[in-house]
């Protein structure tokens, strides 16, 4: 039976220039058949521990937090600021401004919240409009039929938003008084369709509950903000951004705050081609920083210019040690091997074999991994790591809090999916005869495996250490 160990690492901070990266493995076989009890949870699977586990948790570097009061009040100022000047003139902010009726107000926002769901401003506008001079107020929408709602919602597709919507006006008719609930605990409880960022936005525009709010154009500005580049929709990574939102809310004006944080992500940091010439928080944007930095060694080098959407890391989870791609097939082998001998030792050079490639797409980087093999049959490995590094068996990998993107790099050392990754429009793995000319541009990640040698328990924990 073949036991393998796979050493992995804490992101670095300056970690991936724009350039490709190669990526390393070491095989080897052991024959001394060991049960291991150390396999952990995840950290999205509640971290149920056991009592002698060492739970491999994803911990966030500083570098991705902000680091002090003063820094983010400077956001807060900075963001409001330019809210102030720049904002777009919409009919549910001028309502939500102008109403002096809290109900009234906040069920102006939620109207308006409920039709940006998967439909752009431009579109809503009239919408919202003929909304709300035909059911002005709660009690309005609550007696309309569900014919008369469905028709004037037509154009604007999923249905049930309108329905839902109605279904919500009439709990608060005939539920709660005609009062809408105050809070966003409250909100996203008590009213149906209403999940916790409609209620957050609800809470703060129109009772001006300090709560933070995360949407698309949220979560792109704050991964940009603190170079967050790992899968915003990931569970961890979810939680992550909205604690982020919560401490950035200014407490004075969350609605306000709220709003301009949606609408840097709207009209400023965009998907594509972000204005980063015209941010109010560029001082403040880690992606930014990376970028001139790149750009500045870029314009020593024959390396292309990074972009900001290129600029992010993973956000704290657990990856396989990198090395940055040569232009050369012999400038490659040579950093890689300098590399690996680094992390494990005298290794033997002319066993270095590339396993293939596997391109991912995150939220909005795209990474390509160059996977390289090396055997090391009958060698023992080094049993001491670099500090933020640590051993994992293959067990420990699989329950590990590590990226999507780790664990296609693992399935091509395993060699179970040879050819394009089936079942994912997101990814592609390939054999090396198959993989095309590495572009300019792109960041990769690296990994490497060695046989767990071990006799007794203690040597396996040390080793987890």
């Amino acid at each position: 039976m073949e036991r393998i160990k796979a050493i992995m690492r804490k992101p670095r901070a300056a970690v991936g220039s724009g350039h490709r990266r190669q990526a390393a493995s070491q095989e080897g076989r052991q024959k001394h058949a060991k049960s291991n009890s150390q396999a952990k949870p995840s950290a999205c699977d509640g971290l149920a521990r056991q009592p002698e586990e060492v739970v491999l948790q994803a911990s966030v570097s500083p570098y991705h937090l902000f680091r002090d009061v003063a820094e983010v009040t400077a956001f807060r100022r900075s963001l409001l600021s330019w809210y102030d000047q720049e904002k777009r003139d919409l009919p549910w902010r001028r309502r939500a401004e102008d109403e002096v009726d809290p109900d009234r107000r906040a069920y102006a926002v939620w109207v308006s919240e409920v039709m940006l769901q998967q439909t752009q401003v431009a579109t809503v506008i009239n919408y919202y409009t003929g909304w709300m001079q035909k059911w002005p107020t709660l009690q309005d929408l609550a007696s309309a039929s569900l014919e008369e709602v469905n028709q004037l919602w037509a154009g604007l597709g999923y249905y049930s938003r309108g329905r839902r919507l109605q279904e919500g006006a009439r709990k608060v008719v005939e539920e709660l008084g005609g009062h809408m609930p105050r809070t966003a605990e409250t909100l996203q409880q008590l009213l149906p369709g209403v999940g916790r960022y409609t209620a957050g936005a609800i809470a703060s525009i129109a009772f001006g509950q300090a709560t933070g709010v995360v949407d698309g154009n949220v979560a792109r500005v704050l991964c940009r903000v603190r170079a967050i580049g790992a899968d915003p929709s990931s569970t961890l990574v979810s939680q992550r951004l909205w604690g982020l939102a919560q401490q950035l809310v200014d407490p004075a004006r969350p609605g306000d705050f709220n709003q301009a944080a949606m609408e840097l992500g709207a009209t400023v940091c965009t998907p594509q081609r972000p204005l980063c010439s015209q941010c109010p928080v560029q001082s403040l944007c880690r992606a930014r920083q990376r970028v001139e930095r790149e750009q500045l060694l870029a314009s020593r080098s024959l390396s292309g210019n990074p972009d900001v959407e290129e600029c992010g890391l993973l956000a704290g989870l657990w990856e396989f040690p990198s090395v940055t791609w040569e232009p050369s097939e012999q400038l490659q082998r040579k950093a890689l091997l300098q590399e690996l001998q680094r992390w494990a030792g005298p290794l033997p050079v002319t066993r270095l074999r590339h396993l293939g490639e596997v391109v991912h797409t995150f939220s909005h980087i795209k990474l390509t991994y160059q996977v390289y093999g090396l055997a090391l049959e009958g060698q023992t490995p080094v049993t001491t790591v670099p500090a933020g590094a640590r051993w994992l068996t293959q067990e420990e990998f699989h329950t590990a809090a590590v990226s999507t993107a780790m664990k296609k790099v693992f399935r091509v050392y395993q060699g179970q999916q040879p050819g394009t990754c089936k079942g994912s429009k997101r990814s592609q793995v390939s054999s090396p005869c198959s993989r095309k000319k590495p572009c300019v541009g792109q960041q990769v990640l690296d990994n490497f495996f060695r046989p767990h040698i071990s006799t007794d328990a203690s040597n396996l924990n040390s080793a987890a250490q």
